[in-house]
């Protein structure tokens, strides 16, 4: 069994620093602020016209997709949680590279689904302002999300093999 882990090093060291990461900000800024502050008294400006610490709630997905559907958003959260371990080694996950990519993807699912079962919702914080255009308030988990989705996709495309033309 520990020969097994071990093939899954990267992966589980990841995920597992993804979700405590994620778990330690969130119970941060619920501790050092009031719910609901964006737009409101209680936030607290970082850099002027650009980044602010929020604590507001998202019931849905990336930019309040899904809103007000946490359950079904839990339910998926855990089918692909359960989907990636059952396909482990379609993915190839033994590939250092891929167990990065899943490591953050898994550990930011977890850390938003522990959210989700325990307060209805995923607790996001991070508010970033550009110019006139306000990005969708978000969280740790969210970003290891995002960063793992990304990473994979360019790993896939730098490693997807040549179609060879045919004479």
């Amino acid at each position: 069994m520990l020969a097994r882990l071990t093939r899954y090093l990267w992966l589980l060291g990841l995920a597992l620093g993804v979700f405590a990461l994620d778990q330690v900000t969130k119970l941060w800024i619920s501790a050092a602020l009031p719910f609901n502050t964006y737009g409101a008294p209680g936030h607290v400006e970082i850099v002027p016209g650009f980044f602010n610490l929020v604590h507001v709630g998202n019931t849905g997905a990336a930019w309040s997709l899904l809103s007000g559907r946490s359950t079904l958003l839990a339910v998926l959260a855990l089918v692909t949680l359960a989907a990636i371990f059952l396909c482990r080694r379609h993915l190839a996950l033994e590939l250092r590279p891929v167990q990065i990519c899943f490591g953050l993807l898994c550990g930011g699912i977890a850390g938003n689904l522990v959210d989700r079962v325990a307060y209805g919702h995923v607790v996001d914080f991070l508010d970033f302002h550009f110019g006139s255009y306000i990005y969708p308030t978000f969280n740790v988990a969210d970003s290891g999300i995002v960063c793992g989705v990304a990473l994979y996709i360019l790993f896939t495309l730098r490693t997807a093999p040549e179609k060879k033309s045919e004479p």
